[in-house]
C-alpha cells in the first residue's frame, strides 16, 4: 500500500516511507485554557485518521499528542477564577479528552504535559547554550535565529515577512528582533522551577522540540498541526531540535490543516467567532460533527455551518438504516477505491463517496462497517444512535408514542384531520412520521 501525503516542507505530494519499523508520529495538542473550538477538533479528527490508516499499513506506530498545561493564558485564567493553573490545567484537559471521546477520537499512546518534561526542556535548552545557539540576557534565555541557516524553511517566508509575523516581544536585550524565548523568570505571582537561570518558565516552543525527543527521539516520521502552526511555532521547533541535536532534521514529513471559517471569515476571539464543541454537542451528536469535518480535504479551508450538520445527520441515518442493530461483522477489507482514496493524501470527500456508493447494496454490511472504522463513524447500533440523539433533544419517547397510537386510532376512524393534527404538532416539534405496513416509525429531522 503506497500512502501519499503532502508534505508542507517539500510542498509536494510524495510516497510515504517510514525510517524504519516504528513509524514515530507526533501532533501539537491544545493548551488548556479554556473549552475546546471545532478548530481544535480537527487537527484531532485528522490525525486521528492518518493513525488509523497507518496501523493499518504498518505494525508499529507511537502516537504522542502533548497537552499544553504551562501558559500565560492558563495563568490569567487561573487569576480571573482565583484558582490554581493546576487546577484550570485538570480541568481544561478533561474537558478537551472527553470532548475528543464524544467525536470518536482514539486517545494517542502518549499524552504528555509540560509541566512533567521540565527536566527534559531544561536539558535541551543547556545543550543549546553549550552550542552557542542560544544565549542568557536579562533572566532570559533566547534562542539565537541568525545562528540556524535554514531557518523558514518550512514556511518559506521572507525576513521581513517572519518578524512581522512572528509576534514576538520586541525587547532591547535580544541581538536579533527574530530571536525567542526559550525561558523566562517568573515572579513570585507565578508559576516557576528552579533552574540553572533561576527560577522560571519554558517558552511555548521549546516543549515541543523536548518532548518529542524525550518520547521519540531526536527524529520522528511525521509532524501534525494545523496551518496556524507552521510559522512561528512549527518553524521554531525545526530551529532549536536541528540546532541540538547536530544537524539532524526534526520530521521527515510535515502535515498541516486548513482553517476552519465562519460564513468564510476566519474563526478568531477577536472576531467573536468562535465555535465551542461543546456547544455543537448539545444538538448535534459527535459522529455528525466527525462526519461534518470529513466532507472537507482537510488541507482545504472549511466553512462551518449548521447545514453541514443536518445534512451529516441525514446521511449518519441513511447509513444507520443499513447497518442495524448488528453488534457482530466479518472483519473484511474495504472496497479498493475507498481505501485508495484514503491513501491519497487522506481524501475524506472522495472516501466518503465510495462510501455512500458501497451503501446502495444492501448486502455489503460487512465492507459498509469495515470501511466506516477508518473514518470512525457508524460505532454504534442503529438503536444506540438514535437514542444518543434523542437524548440529546431531551425527547420524551413515551409522549411521542402515545400520540403515535392516538393518530392511529383517529386514521382507524377515519378521523383524517385529527390524525393530521398529530402528524403536524410532531413535525413543528422536528418529529418525522414514516408510515409502512408494518407500523409507524419516528426519527428526528436534523
Amino acid at each position: 500500500m503506497n500512502l501519499k501525503i503532502f508534505n508542507t516542507l517539500s510542498k509536494k505530494l510524495e510516497s510515504f516511507k517510514p525510517l524504519n519499523d516504528t513509524v514515530k508520529v507526533y501532533a501539537c495538542g491544545p493548551t488548556v485554557y479554556n473549552h475546546p473550538h471545532i478548530g481544535n477538533a480537527r487537527p484531532a479528527i485528522i490525525g486521528d485518521i492518518l493513525i488509523r490508516i497507518l496501523r493499518k499499513i504498518f505494525k508499529k506506530v507511537v502516537y504522542v499528542r502533548n497537552i499544553t498545561d504551562i501558559d500565560d493564558k492558563i495563568n490569567d485564567k487561573a487569576k480571573e477564577e482565583n484558582v490554581s493553573i493546576e487546577i484550570i490545567s485538570l480541568k481544561y484537559t478533561k474537558i478537551y479528552q472527553e470532548n475528543m471521546r464524544t467525536l470518536n477520537v482514539l486517545s494517542p499512546d502518549i499524552e504528555p504535559t509540560v509541566t512533567q518534561n521540565i527536566h527534559s526542556i531544561i536539558k535541551m535548552i543547556s545543550s543549546l547554550l553549550e552550542k552557542k545557539h542560544a544565549y542568557e540576557a536579562e533572566g532570559h534565555i533566547l534562542f539565537h535565529v541568525p545562528s540556524f541557516k535554514n531557518y523558514g524553511n518550512l514556511s518559506k517566508r521572507k525576513k521581513d515577512e517572519m518578524i512581522e509575523g512572528a509576534r514576538v516581544e520586541v525587547a532591547p536585550y535580544k541581538k536579533d528582533p527574530m530571536d525567542f524565548v526559550l525561558w523566562k523568570p517568573s515572579n513570585k505571582d507565578q508559576p516557576g522551577w528552579d533552574s540553572p537561570w533561576g527560577r522560571g518558565r519554558p517558552g511555548w516552543h521549546i516543549e515541543c522540540s523536548s518532548m518529542i525527543e524525550a518520547y521519540l527521539g531526536e527524529t520522528i516520521d511525521i509532524h501534525l498541526g494545523g496551518n496556524d502552526l507552521i510559522f512561528p511555532h512549527h518553524e521554531n521547533e525545526i530551529a532549536q531540535s536541528n540546532c541540538a541535536h547536530d544537524g539532524k532534521p526534526l520530521s521527515k514529513y510535515w502535515i498541516h490543516n486548513g482553517f476552519i471559517s465562519m460564513d468564510k471569515e476566519k474563526m478568531s476571539k477577536s472576531v467573536g467567532n468562535i465555535i465551542l464543541v461543546n456547544d455543537i454537542l448539545k444538538n448535534f451528536t459527535g459522529e455528525a460533527v466527525r462526519l461534518a469535518i470529513l466532507t472537507s480535504h482537510y488541507k482545504q479551508p472549511l466553512n462551518w455551518n449548521e447545514n453541514l450538520l443536518i445534512q451529516a445527520n441525514k446521511n449518519l441515518e441513511n447509513l444507520y438504516d443499513i447497518v442495524g442493530d448488528e453488534k457482530s461483522f466479518n472483519n473484511v477489507e474495504p472496497p479498493k477505491k475507498f481505501f485508495d482514496a484514503l491513501l491519497n493524501d487522506l481524501n475524506t470527500p472522495e472516501a466518503l463517496k465510495e462510501l455512500y456508493k458501497l451503501s446502495k447494496n444492501k448486502n455489503a454490511k460487512d465492507q459498509l462497517k469495515s470501511a466506516a472504522n477508518y473514518l470512525g463513524i457508524l460505532q454504534l447500533t442503529k438503536t444506540g444512535w438514535m437514542d444518543q440523539r434523542k437524548k440529546i433533544k431531551n425527547i420524551d419517547q413515551k409522549k411521542i408514542e402515545k400520540l403515535i397510537n392516538d393518530r392511529d386510532k383517529a386514521r382507524k376512524e377515519k378521523n383524517f384531520p385529527e390524525a393530521d393534527k398529530i402528524r403536524n404538532k410532531l413535525a413543528l416539534d422536528g418529529i418525522i412520521l414514516e408510515d409502512s405496513p408494518s407500523g409507524t416509525k419516528w426519527r428526528i429531522n436534523n
